[in-house]
């Protein structure tokens, strides 16, 4: 496997963004970049980024959450930020990045954790969470889904053709396309700093077609994960936004389906897709619901 490793000095003197690097090793020599703030015996609040972001997307809640009383810590997943880039397309499967992330999981081994995810985070995060239920303590999920095989919609079906196929595919404009709020052009790009070269996008390229909207090898697992998730009873939030068009309406298939949902009050963000730039004050309230339902 061909990895590719960002530079250091590309994430020099990105705004609002203070946080040391820390590193885990997983299998294969695989290394995984993330932050870690706050006490480490305080509980685990693990904010899981998605596509094509990186841990960048939670600079505006890591320090909230971690004076709130909590342990924060936000992860790069493998091909983003500064973890490790493989250079083939096919060294990504949806299940790999599963297996990927409990490693690192384990490595820490946290416990008692509140999951905070959204885009691909969420798909990643809720497979974990039905796959090591004992390990986490609730979840707080905004803009995301665990998609089962259902029709792709049309505005999700369009962006997946644009990843595959677009000659250009500039990382920081697309996360601004994304959010109400105007992103500077210095976040546009601290958002573009991982990934100098075309080869190093890969993994933002091909995700979209790894998602299981359609015919897809990972109905099977997301089928079982939906099964644990509906034994799931901890304290489930659903905080999704008003102007987010691909998961608008996705809550109620969670509020209906895992039994943690009744146990706390669900709630609107205001935002579009990438909700961590539009209202973080909103989702770290959120994270101190689950908490104190727990």
């Amino acid at each position: 496997m061909r990895i590719y490793r960002t530079p250091e000095a590309r994430f020099e003197g990105l705004p609002d963004w203070p946080y040391a690097p820390k590193y885990v090793e997983i299998e294969g020599g695989l290394r995984v970049h993330y932050v870690d703030e706050g006490a480490a015996d305080a509980q685990p609040v693990l904010m899981l980024h998605g596509e094509p972001s990186w841990s960048y997307l939670y600079r505006h809640m890591i320090g909230p959450v971690a004076d709130a009383g909590f342990r924060a810590l936000a992860p790069d997943l493998v091909g983003f930020g500064r973890s490790d880039k493989p250079l083939g397309r096919g060294d990504y499967s949806y299940a790999g990045q599963v297996a990927w992330m409990r490693q690192w999981v384990e490595a820490l081994d946290l416990r008692d954790i509140i999951l905070v995810c959204q885009d691909w985070g969420s798909l990643i995060g809720l497979r974990l969470v039905a796959e090591m239920p004992d390990r986490f303590a609730g979840v707080a999920l905004s803009n995301g889904g665990l998609p089962e095989g259902q029709a792709a919609p049309r505005a999700f079906a369009i962006w997946r053709m644009f990843a595959l196929y677009s000659p250009v595919f500039p990382i920081g404009r697309i996360i601004n396309a994304g959010t109400r709020r105007d992103l500077s052009a210095a976040e546009i790009a601290a958002y573009d700093a991982p990934f100098p070269t075309r080869a190093s996008k890969v993994a933002t390229r091909v995700f979209p077609a790894l998602v299981p909207l359609g015919p897809n090898v990972a109905v099977p697992d997301q089928q079982r994960a939906w099964a644990a998730l509906e034994r799931f009873d901890k304290p489930f939030l659903c905080c999704f936004s008003n102007g987010d068009p691909i998961t608008r309406g996705g809550d109620a298939l969670f509020t209906a389906r895992v039994p943690g949902a009744a146990r706390v009050t669900h709630s609107t963000l205001r935002g579009g897709h990438f909700i961590q730039e539009d209202d973080p004050a909103g989702f770290v309230a959120a994270i101190r619901e689950v908490a104190t339902a727990g």
